[in-house]
């Protein structure tokens, strides 16, 4: 019942996206008015590319003014600015996956929408509270900051759609408008069903976000916001028997069909689902602005934001099996329902000023967070407190500032005490761009902050799965150093902590006496001759401390040999044809939890093997085609391809799938 209420909400929102935007499909191909114009331009978009909004044989409709391809806008949460792109490059086809990122430092599981196990780790945004935890589910959500807004001049609408694995496909569809030149919302849904290659594989996940911004006639108040909704649904199969494992590896030909291979979970599943409301607002009580060039040359702003946040998680089993998780007692193996509710309120006062360095801001936070069950589930278990709770005040400060072709800004704030809230947060960052030749950054964060909740409490219905710690905080120092330049690309990462949290071989949370010392370095270059290219990516990873718990693959390395041309009369298509490769050396890869959503250490198995993928791209106007063969040799290479212990890789695959926009 709980899953049909799901598939109905899905179908509910997505229904309502098509029929939206076949409304503005229809509103976009109405005859021009009396008082509009044509005109037929070339624009050069990002990158010095042909910007597609408006070709050469594309019309444009003037409704006010003059409508450029920059006043198409996206900002970030942190209000940066960039353009919709409706060009065809290289960076596209990385980012063509469910994601929607380059995942050159993840290895996904074959099906997609499944979670992903790291060939490389990030810490240069780190959040500024300990989280719900069980991350594995957690790739895919979206946070506060992966919340984009617009800005747009006409209505415009994206559908990403991409072909699933077996049955089953993902689409993306954008719709946005402006009510007027101050207001602007959206709707966007993206939602997946995938059966997947292997027995109890489904996927069917879901991701709502609606978003506004609103800025008064006076500029003097200014509000944006969104909403969020987001399931995830996943059959857990808990990998392959070891005899379907001898059968994958020595390739027996009666099990090329891999759903015929047995799995040591057959009725088991997982639900992630969380909601958010973000609301952020502020007020100028002070302006002057100078009459010449009408901007605010200097303003005194009061401002509140409110983040309420709720996510649970859920894995349920019909009958309880002991050959994967242990001995089981309690109330049953599907009542382990954890769950978490954030409200944070921030006050912030903020003063910038021409004649001042830089813009600051002052800022306090009221956090109420709760974690937990509602009940004890097993007869068992020696847990007395079956709730987390804590209230806590936190203080900090923002700066900002631009000095020729320097920009400077911070962020640090403290949580006094010692509850689970306690702890603090500083990051600094200097970013130094000459023009369009090259930019240099560096950045330097600290941080303080508990465990993830899952690892300080959990409950089940399995014996070995219930815990109840008290752990110091853990302490992460991150410096970083990168430039993006024409001749190279390339950035440097290293990484101290302390008290390193993890979960051990028995699927533990274990605290990391000794310490992380962790060193990233990546570099990327593309060499290009006449309509070929050839572009390369190579990581280098180093533990000088701390490997025995912390494990990564020495090397990464991805070369994409690739064609670009404009094909048939009037550069009617242009088209990226290759093949990328990729590779990684061989680590001890962590292995899967699925009762956890977690991924813990293993010692048994070591992981690395290359693949080979071959893509056909096209652009048509606004239409971006992708024709991609995924793991190109598996079937004339060895059996080794894993993206976890027990679960392997994708095999042979061929999909398909196009980003198309429209412009009224």
């Amino acid at each position: 019942m709980l899953l049909l209420i799901f598939e109905m909400k899905k179908t509910f929102v997505l229904s309502f996206l098509i029929f939206i935007f076949s409304l503005s499909s229809l509103h976009s191909q109405r005859k021009l008015g009396a008082g509009a114009k044509r005109e037929q331009t070339t624009r050069i978009g990002l990158n010095g590319k042909v910007d597609t909004l408006n070709t050469k044989s594309s019309t444009k409709v003037i409704l006010s003014g003059k409508t450029k391809w920059t006043d198409y806008k996206i900002i970030s949460h942190n209000s940066d600015t960039t353009y919709i792109d409706t060009t065809l490059t290289l960076q596209k086809e990385y980012k063509f996956n469910y994601l929607r990122t380059d995942n050159f430092e993840l290895l996904p599981f074959h099906n997609q929408g499944q979670t992903f196990n790291n060939l490389g780790y990030s810490y240069n945004n780190i959040l500024r509270l300990p989280d719900f935890g069980f991350s594995a589910k957690q790739v895919s959500y979206l946070e506060v900051d992966d919340i984009n807004y617009f800005e747009v001049p006409t209505t415009t609408t994206e559908i990403m759609y991409r072909t699933g694995l077996q049955q089953g496909q993902v689409v993306d569809a954008l719709f946005t408008l402006n009510f007027s030149k101050r207001l602007n919302v959206s709707l966007s849904y993206k939602g997946l069903r995938s059966l997947g290659a292997y027995r109890n594989a489904l996927v069917s996940n879901g991701n709502f976000r609606g978003t506004f911004n609103y800025t008064s006639k006076n500029k003097q108040y200014e509000v944006r916001g969104h909403l969020a909704t987001q399931d995830f649904y996943h059959q857990e199969n808990g990998g392959l028997t070891p005899s379907s494992l001898d059968s994958f590896i020595n390739e027996d030909p009666n099990y090329e069909q891999r759903s015929r291979l047995d799995v040591n979970l057959n009725d088991a599943f997982s639900q992630f689902d969380a909601s958010r409301l973000y609301i952020e607002h502020s007020y100028k009580l002070l302006a002057k602005r100078d009459t010449l060039t009408e901007k605010d040359f200097s303003n005194l702003k009061i401002g509140h934001v409110l983040t309420n946040e709720n996510k649970s998680y859920d894995f349920n089993q019909t009958t309880a099996t002991t050959s994967i998780f242990g001995d089981t007692n309690g109330t049953g193996a599907s009542d382990n329902n954890a769950q978490s509710k954030l409200t944070n309120n921030e006050f912030n006062l903020e003063f910038n000023s021409k004649y001042v360095l830089g813009q600051v801001k002052a800022k306090v936070h009221f956090t109420d967070y709760s974690y937990g069950y509602d009940t004890i589930l097993n007869t068992t278990s020696v847990i007395n407190n079956y709730q987390l709770k804590s209230t806590a005040v936190s203080f900090g400060a923002d700066w900002n500032a631009k000095i020729k072709n320097f920009n400077l800004n911070a962020d640090a704030s403290v949580t006094p005490g010692s509850g689970i809230l306690s702890g603090n947060y500083i990051k600094g960052t200097a970013v130094y761009k000459k023009d369009s030749l090259f930019a240099i950054k560096g950045s330097v964060l600290l941080s303080s902050k508990s465990p993830n909740f899952n690892m300080l409490l959990h409950q089940s219905s399995y014996d070995n799965y219930n815990w109840q710690n008290q752990y110091s905080n853990i302490n992460t120092r991150n410096l970083e150093f990168s430039i993006a330049s024409k001749w190279l690309n390339g950035s440097l990462h290293f990484t101290n902590i302390d008290n390193y949290t993890y979960f051990n071989k028995q699927s533990r949370p274990t605290q990391f006496e000794d310490q992380i010392a962790y060193l990233k370095v990546k570099v990327n270059k593309e060499f290009k001759f006449w309509k070929f290219a050839l572009d390369n990516t190579l990581m280098y990873q180093n533990i000088s401390s701390g490997s025995s718990v912390f494990r990564v693959p020495e090397l990464v390395t991805r070369n994409t040999f690739y064609y670009a041309d404009n094909w048939f009369k009037g550069d009617a298509m242009f088209v990226n044809i290759g093949f990328t490769f990729k590779y990684f050396t061989a680590y001890n890869a962590n292995a899967y939890n699925p009762l956890l959503a977690e991924f813990r250490l293993q010692d048994e198995e070591t992981i690395g093997f290359p693949t080979f993928d071959v893509f056909f791209n096209a652009r048509v106007r606004r239409t971006r085609l992708y024709l991609k063969v995924d793991n190109v040799t598996s079937g004339f290479t060895k059996k080794n391809y894993f993206s976890a212990p027990n679960y392997p890789y994708r095999d042979f695959t061929v999909r398909f799938g196009l980003v198309w926009n429209w412009f009224i």
